[in-house]
């Protein structure tokens, strides 16, 4: 049963290739029910949406929107809340760029996490700087959690409290409720970075208390260059578009122009209609399956992974010791050999995962880290793809070991 995992047939370069990928934190594979969709959507339905009174305009304008929807539905919003973009890296920055620019004031706070993505840090960062605000960071235990003490960081001039649900690094699950529930008591907005959640644990925004939330398609299953920003209604009908130009328009005058309602007005020009519907069959893909069976498995392939690094003397985990805590991200190094040197052995052996800082520099500057390597588990995984990482390890040790025992 060990090498046994009925998912990865679905997902044509898993079921081809060679290599053991363990990298979907960085891109997950595509099934082919999503490949299939977007070629069908290219053979027989390609047109752009809301343009004309053509019947294959008219058709492509309710995929696009039926698309809106799923997405919707998939994360506890309404249609009038989503936001496409082409990834969640230009879903925050339009959040800072425009909700952010137009509340922060000098002497305002901005609250994050030292956990932050680069996407999820940067923005502000720069939103701080520009506007005179200061930035602050709720900082971890040594289990690699955000401890209560911290969240008092969270202060009656906290306008923004910018938080990931699950670590890139770390693979810790943030309690975001126990945070929004604070930031709201205070006054404050909560963005959420749902990226590293989407493909493995249920996400709704009214139970996260989320003012606004991104996630990027091409980490759960759908392609590259799709993305979506939900924000509550309220909120996003006061907010200025980031973009300027065709479709996002209501009246356009020779000294003036007034904006389509949310969310038109923030999705400029012709969009990834293509991609839109590629992340609704992926929604339809992880619907499909069901989240019982997606933790029961990706549980299981983690579970084993961890028993079996944690089992090699020569190793260092940076991992959360409450599983309830942490999802399928393992953040590893070989005590005294560099994270790129590991990862490029690796990869001699057709082993693939992630080295580096992650776009988490704080984060391992924090931890007293250059950088690490990186496996993330996903439904295609299974016990061969840890027994050959682990094999390959244990050659990476033995080949320096000389050299590192000196």
């Amino acid at each position: 049963m060990k090498a046994n995992n009925p998912y990865r047939l679905d997902f044509p370069l898993i079921a081809n290739s060679k290599c053991a990928y363990l990298d979907s934190g960085a891109t997950s594979q595509k099934p082919s029910s999503v490949i299939a969709r977007m070629e069908y959507f290219y053979e027989n339905e390609n047109a752009n949406p809301h343009r004309s009174v053509y019947k294959l305009s008219e058709n492509a304008t309710v995929i696009y929107e039926d698309a809106r929807k799923t997405v919707a539905d998939f994360i506890g919003g309404s249609s009038e809340e989503i936001v496409f973009t082409k990834n969640a890296t230009e879903a925050l920055n339009l959040i800072a760029l425009s909700y952010g620019n137009s509340v922060i004031e000098k002497d305002d706070e901005i609250v994050m996490s030292i956990m932050e993505h680069h996407s999820n840090l940067v923005p502000w960062q720069m939103l701080a700087k520009n506007k005179g605000a200061k930035l602050k960071y709720l900082y971890l235990d040594k289990d690699y959690n955000i401890p209560d003490s911290e969240l008092a960081k969270i202060t009656d001039k906290t306008k923004i409290v910018a938080i990931t649900l699950v670590s890139n690094v770390l693979g810790t699950i943030v309690d975001v409720k126990k945070i929004a529930d604070i930031a709201h008591k205070k006054g404050a907005r909560v963005v959420v970075d749902a990226t590293q959640a989407t493909a493995h644990i249920p996400v709704n925004v009214d139970t996260l208390g989320a003012d606004f939330l991104v996630l990027s398609g091409h980490k759960m299953y759908a392609p590259l260059g799709i993305g979506v920003l939900y924000g509550r209604k309220n909120l996003l009908d006061n907010m200025n578009p980031l973009f300027y130009g065709g479709d996002m328009i209501e009246y356009v005058y020779e000294q003036d122009t007034t904006f389509a309602p949310t969310p038109t007005k923030f999705e400029a020009g012709t969009q990834n209609i293509a991609g839109a519907v590629g992340l609704a069959s992926a929604i339809d893909y992880l619907n499909h399956i069901g989240w019982d069976k997606i933790r029961e498995t990706e549980d299981e392939i983690m579970g084993y992974a961890l028993e079996k690094l944690n089992a090699l003397p020569f190793m260092q985990l940076y991992v959360p010791s409450q599983r309830k805590n942490h999802t399928c991200v393992i953040s590893f190094n070989i005590k005294n050999i560099h994270a790129h040197d590991v990862a490029s052995f690796l990869s001699s052996e057709n082993v693939c995962v992630r080295s580096g800082n992650h776009c988490a520099q704080p984060l391992l500057r924090y931890l007293g880290l250059e950088s690490t390597c990186r496996l993330t588990v996903s439904i295609y995984n299974n016990k061969d793809d840890i027994d050959r990482l682990v094999k390959a390890l244990e050659n990476v040790y033995n080949k320096f070991k000389k050299y590192i025992e000196r």
